[in-house]
């Protein structure tokens, strides 16, 4: 029978445009496949901040941030706890990403014109031990232009390469099945979903048009993870993080299926570690939203207070910024799914940032002159429209006033104002000194003591009662679906493995459908700014394997 291309790619989102870019730049020719529109090409990458993780950069270095391989490799061991027997290529993959992200990652994307800004962001700071989770030192890098920005130079390789004949872009594609002649899996079949016209992100029909069966010597799956689809989430939730929650909101589109692994596990593939995932505790409802169930994520600094629904202050180190899933896995034990930030107006103006592309025009769009608007007085437009207009926000004057406000919309009368002011009060004693007994105020005069922090993330540590701060603000928190940890087993070539560790032969896989790298690289826990650069790292990798394969 007859090939119609090299190779097929199943999903155009950041991995298989890399994917796809590099078996172009060998000659091959491929069939790139997506059940969205054509709107929707570069995936969820588009909708992202665009931080990747870079150790030991330029941009680091200017900051006076002193970082390593060493280092990050510490910080990657103590957050990702491998421990399992299918650990042992997430780890391999984790070695080869911190080694790529301490050499070529930075010069190869400044290659293709990517650029960063320039001050630092310290994510997922931890706050336990030095072989605890956590960056020891600030990592995450915002590419200028944020995801669209990253998104813009493989996407303009793969136009190029169709212009040139080497790239059959087909949108409306829905692969239900792989099959194998020979023992190699060289055939996918499908469904043609009826046009649509709706904008990027926006749910679109599933009516069925017609099929298609597509023949080619490799196929590379590319397809994401489950965060789009609430039910596999809580299907996968794992004990160790409580009953899955009630409500969730999507950080990702509705397409977010999860449809493909099953598929390509049919096919023999090998699925690892489908229990581990990652979901942020800091969601709000998007009062403009674009997919069903959009949330935001807010990026916070670390000077909120943070109060379970009764009002109580999470435990040491559960600040804003540091541990994710361990706030995440307190949360599922306090009987409520929600909790609240209590912060003042001068805290939301320098700390507040909101992740998403759509939410940053100034860094989206590239704006010199918007980036330096944040930092004149008053919070950026978006964060000041979710404070006028959110579902979540509660502004008032006095401390009486927020707690009514918050009973109300979580629904009961939870949180006591009086047990509410004596925690605030004794926490505003401890700022009238430089140091203190409460870990989260020494936590943020740490902070201010790097440079990016004390520019434009951490707040004048000042009482939040005090009226020339005010308003006081609370936001009620959610629970945001986001990224899938774990997926397709892979070999450094990215190659699917079966269940006996042989490779399914003709099958590769990158991005979030292989845990971004061998079915997990990440272990339990993210250090951020790694789900971008998996993409990058893991779509090239199969790429560049899959060409020499089809030579």
């Amino acid at each position: 029978m007859a090939l119609d291309a090299d190779v097929i790619v199943i999903g155009a989102g950041l991995a298989g445009l890399v994917a796809t870019a590099e078996l172009a730049d060998a000659g091959r020719k491929v069939i790139l496949l997506d059940q969205e529109p054509a709107a929707s090409l570069g995936g969820q990458a588009h909708w992202s901040f665009g931080g990747l993780f870079l150790v030991d950069s330029p941009e680091q270095r200017r900051m006076r941030i002193r970082d390593s391989h060493e280092l990050a490799w510490q910080d990657w061991l103590g957050t990702a706890g491998f421990d399992r027997p299918e650990d042992a290529w997430p780890r391999r993959w984790a070695e080869a990403y911190v080694a790529f992200a301490a050499g070529e990652k930075r010069s190869w994307l400044h290659r293709q014109g990517v650029r960063f800004f320039p001050v630092v962001g310290w994510a997922e700071r931890g706050g336990l031990s030095a072989t605890g989770p956590g960056n020891s030192v600030p990592r995450f890098h915002i590419t200028w232009g944020t995801g669209p920005g990253l998104v813009a130079p493989f996407a303009a390789r793969v136009r190029a390469a169709a212009a040139r004949g080497l790239v059959d872009l087909r949108f409306r594609h829905r692969v239900t099945g792989l099959a194998a002649t020979a023992g190699a899996v060289d055939t996918v079949t499908g469904e043609v979903l009826v046009p649509s016209q709706v904008a990027r992100g926006e749910a679109s029909s599933r009516e069925v048009a017609g099929s298609f069966e597509l023949r080619a010597q490799a196929v590379i799956v590319t397809s994401g993870g489950i965060g789009g689809n609430h039910e596999l989430v809580r299907k996968a939730w794992p004990a160790r993080l409580g009953t899955p929650p009630q409500k969730l909101l999507s950080g990702v589109p509705a397409h977010v299926d999860g449809l493909m692994l099953d598929i390509a596990g049919a096919a023999g593939g090998h699925l690892i570690n489908g229990d581990r995932m990652w979901h942020y505790t800091e969601g709000i409802e998007n009062w403009d939203p674009i997919w069903p169930k959009h949330g935001i994520r807010i990026l916070p600094g670390p000077s909120s207070l943070w109060l379970d629904a009764r009002g109580r202050r999470l435990p040491v180190p559960l600040f804003p910024g540091f541990d994710t899933l361990g706030t995440l896995e307190h949360i599922m034990t306090t009987g409520h799914e929600y909790t609240w930030f209590v912060l003042t107006q001068k805290i939301i103006e320098k700390e507040f940032a909101l992740s998403g592309s759509e939410q940053n025009p100034d860094l989206t769009g590239k704006s010199v002159r918007g980036v330096l608007g944040r930092a004149l007085p008053g919070a950026t437009g978006p964060v000041e429209a979710f404070k006028r207009h959110g579902a979540d926000f509660v502004v008032a004057d006095s401390l009486a006033e927020l707690v009514k406000g918050m009973n109300a919309k979580g629904g009961e009368d939870l949180i006591d104002e009086a047990e509410l002011r004596r925690e605030i009060e004794a926490r505003d004693r401890e700022l009238a000194n430089p140091f203190s007994k409460d870990l989260q105020v020494t936590a943020i005069h740490g902070a201010r003591r790097y440079l990016g922090d004390k520019l434009i993330r951490t707040a004048t540590p000042h009482r939040l009662l005090d009226p020339k701060a005010g308003p006081l603000i609370a936001v009620r928190l959610n629970i945001l679906t986001r990224k899938s940890l774990g997926g397709l087993e892979t070999d450094l070539d990215s190659r699917v493995l079966r269940a006996d560790g042989s490779p399914l032969e003709g099958v590769y896989a990158a991005g979030e459908a292989a845990g971004f790298g061998g079915g997990g690289v990440h272990g339990y826990r993210s250090l951020e700014g790694t789900f971008l650069g998996g993409c990058l790292f893991s779509g090239r990798a199969a790429g560049r394997a899959a060409a020499r394969a089809t030579a």
